[in-house]
């Protein structure tokens, strides 16, 4: 396993020895120099990576899910949730927490085209002005786009099909339009989603002398997803006023065929959901541009019904509902510093309340309440080539609630988080990092949920812990960066009261369940590095010389990462994680990519252990733009080899899980600019390295 990753570190460090050399010699004349400003496919920064979707073809011809999961590093799966270099994600949507996670998160990001995505930033050190509820880090899908003067729209269509026991279709369509002059813009993108899909799954107790079959469950699901999200910006001289509002409507249904011992079962489920986000935000600014002033007013409504029926019964087996209330006010004041180059002070205050019930069969059996009141205070100074960030946010937490008329275990704290974090910048594109933050994320309102919104027959149960505590984290990483795409790095998270999912064996019923654990410790090392293929040609001094985009050019890019999960009083096993990205440039410009997942067996994921190797997939798309780029084509294959399944066994049970999805899928992306005839129509740039606060789009800003 060593010398999997030992050509790419040898190959990083001499790397970042020549271009350190490079940059040491002193110039020796002064020539014009024409600066063009491109999109990355991958931005590093010392607090987060961003991953460009929207010129991405890979990434963007399936779902948001189908797209995540080909991130280098990112780990999706129904089994454990979702974890980005070891660390447990917290998922945001334009800047605002989705306040969702497990099946529920999985299903809303399988009903979302990716061709709706900007972008997707991963924050692996969230700082103070973040909630400390991030926990260990931050995915925030960025769907906003920038607006062009004058009327401009934008068509997106992808069309896949899976061909197993049957052919079963998956489109979405969506449409952007928007506008902007000097008083104000708005933007509407609206689309939809239709997807069919398979999933076999079977538990089996895997005891001495042989095994026993539990269940065995064949699924035909259809989904159905309509969107809406608008936004208008009103300038009003230096000062802007935002007002968005957005609604999704999920339709989901599933028909499983399933079979145990003593048992066989017809079942048809239905999932409907709607989703309504409301934002308001008033931007004050000052003649000193550094100088900010944000208010912020978010209104979140999540409404869900799952009726499962089973044929021969009258009544339906399961009926239950949930709404979810979420509200949030906030500021954020900065302005920069006299005593240091580039820095800055941030202050602001949060507020914010969740409302939470479910119903089985028209009965609430859980009320739950949140509310909690936080402010912080960041430091950012800079001194020639060093960087230190120092901050604190103090949060007071008042939860409490009732599941079936007995009070739920309160929970009514004040804690102080603090977070640090020092850079050393060798030149403008290499740098080393080292961090530290105290964060805690507070048990999602789907794995409190006590119903069963999934799926369940004699020997299968699911449901939620209402009475689960939340999780403390304390997170240190140490980060060498170098142009964006070569990286090594380090880092733990130690939890306290860790969140996690389990699945027992009681009389031959499968529970599944979530759980408190005392403490969790997760080890994560990662390199990632880009190699030219005319490093083989022209050898590494060469290479270095050529002043190319990276985005334009022929290369292979190699991930690798090493992670373990230590839990008290049990004997764990790490596991790698691989990822290798080669983008060949064809003639006609036509772009070639390929994409290799791979994650190790044997390894302990939480409560789980690998019984084979699973993210096992490889990926291929083309893609080519026309009509000076205002139309882009892609075809795509994913999962080539049929090899993507989750296999796994339950810590301290008999029980093998296995579940494989019609992973395997052929189809075509079409992203249409159409062109408008008004020759003064310009489009924003998009800067990806603008400031965090300062984003360049109208919605979710």
């Amino acid at each position: 396993m060593k010398k999997t990753i030992l050509f790419p570190t040898l190959l990083f460090c001499a790397f970042f020895q020549l271009s350190a050399q490079e940059n040491s010699k002193k110039p020796q004349e002064l020539r014009e120099v024409t600066i063009t400003k491109t999109k990355k496919a991958i931005e590093q920064r010392a607090d987060r990576t961003i991953f460009d979707f929207a010129n991405q073809p890979s990434l963007s011809s399936g779902s948001v899910l189908e797209g995540l999961k080909k991130l280098p590093g990112l780990i999706a799966s129904d089994i454990a949730g979702m974890m980005y270099q070891g660390k447990q994600l917290d998922v945001y949507m334009d800047g605002r927490p989705l306040n969702i996670s497990s099946n529920e998160l999985n299903g809303f990001l399988e009903g979302m085209p990716a061709n709706a995505i900007e972008r997707i930033e991963i924050v692996t050190q969230p700082g103070a002005e973040f909630p400390a509820t991030s926990g260990g880090a931050i995915l925030n899908i960025i769907t906003n786009k920038n607006a062009k003067n004058f009327l401009s729209a934008t068509y997106t269509n992808s069309t896949n099909v899976t061909t197993y026991d049957q052919l079963r279709w998956r489109v979405n369509n969506s449409v952007l339009l928007n506008a902007k002059n000097k008083y104000f813009g708005w933007q509407l993108n609206m689309g939809q989603n239709y997807r069919e899909s398979a999933m076999w799954s079977s538990f089996v107790n895997d005891i001495i002398g042989g095994t026993r079959l539990l269940s065995t469950t064949d699924s035909d699901r259809t989904n159905r997803t309509n969107f809406i999200k608008s936004a208008v910006t009103f300038d009003l001289k230096k000062d802007r006023l935002l007002l968005n509002y957005d609604v999704n409507y999920n339709n989901n249904g599933s028909d499983t065929q399933s079979n145990g011992p003593g048992f066989s079962t017809q079942d048809a489920s239905n999932s409907k959901g709607w989703r309504q986000d409301a934002v308001a935000t008033y931007q004050k600014r000052f003649e000193d541009k550094t100088k900010k002033l944000d208010f912020k007013f978010n209104f979140n409504r999540n409404q869900n019904d799952f009726v499962l029926n089973s044929l021969g019964v009258a009544l339906p087996v399961l009926d239950n509902s949930s709404d979810q209330k979420f509200y949030n006010f906030k500021f954020d004041y900065s302005q920069p510093i006299a005593f240091s180059d580039e820095g800055k002070i941030s202050f602001g205050s949060l507020h914010e309340g969740l409302s939470f019930q479910t119903q089985n069969r028209g009965v609430t059996n859980l009320d739950y309440q949140r509310k909690t009141t936080a402010g912080y205070f960041e430091l950012q100074t800079k001194f020639k080539s060093m960087s230190f960030i120092l901050g604190g946010r103090a949060e007071d937490y008042s939860i409490s609630g009732k599941a079936n008329n007995t009070d739920l275990t309160p929970f009514k704290q004040f804690r102080f988080f603090p977070n640090a974090s020092a850079q050393y910048n060798f030149n403008k594109s290499v740098f080393f990092n080292v961090n530290y933050n105290k964060k805690i994320m507070l048990p999602s309102t789907s794995a409190l949920n006590p119903n069963n919104t999934s799926y369940q027959n004699p020997t299968i149960s699911n449901q939620g812990n209402p009475n689960l505590q939340p999780t403390i984290y304390d997170n240190y990483e140490v980060k060498l960066s170098a142009y964006d795409y070569a990286f090594i790095g380090y880092s733990v998270s130690s939890a306290k009261n860790q969140v996690i999912q389990r699945v027992n064996l009681n009389s031959n019923v499968v529970t599944n369940t979530n759980e408190n654990i005392s403490e969790l410790k997760v080890h994560n090392f990662n390199i990632g590095m880009p190699i030219p293929y005319m490093l083989f040609t022209k050898g590494l001094a060469e290479t270095m010389k050529m002043n190319v985009n990276p985005d334009e050019m022929n290369f292979l890019f190699v991930y690798a990462a090493y992670q373990l999960h230590q839990i008290p009083a049990i004997e764990t096993k790490g596991f790698w994680v691989y990822n290798v990205m080669s983008q060949i440039v064809l003639p006609s410009k036509i772009k070639f990519v390929t994409n290799f997942s791979y994650i190790t067996a044997k390894g302990n994921y939480y409560y789980f252990i690998a019984n084979k190797p699973f993210n096992n997939t490889v990926d291929l798309s083309l893609s080519k733009k026309f009509l000076k780029d205002q139309l882009s084509i892609s075809i795509n294959a994913d999962d080539i080899f049929n090899s993507n399944r989750f296999v796994f066994n339950s810590y301290n049970t008999s029980l093998l899980l296995s579940n494989k999805m019609d992973s395997r899928r052929f189809g075509f992306s079409i992203n249409y600019k159409i062109p408008t005839k008004n020759k003064l129509a310009r489009e924003t740039p998009i800067l990806l390295n603008k400031d965090k606060k300062e984003e360049t789009g109208i919605i979710g800003n």
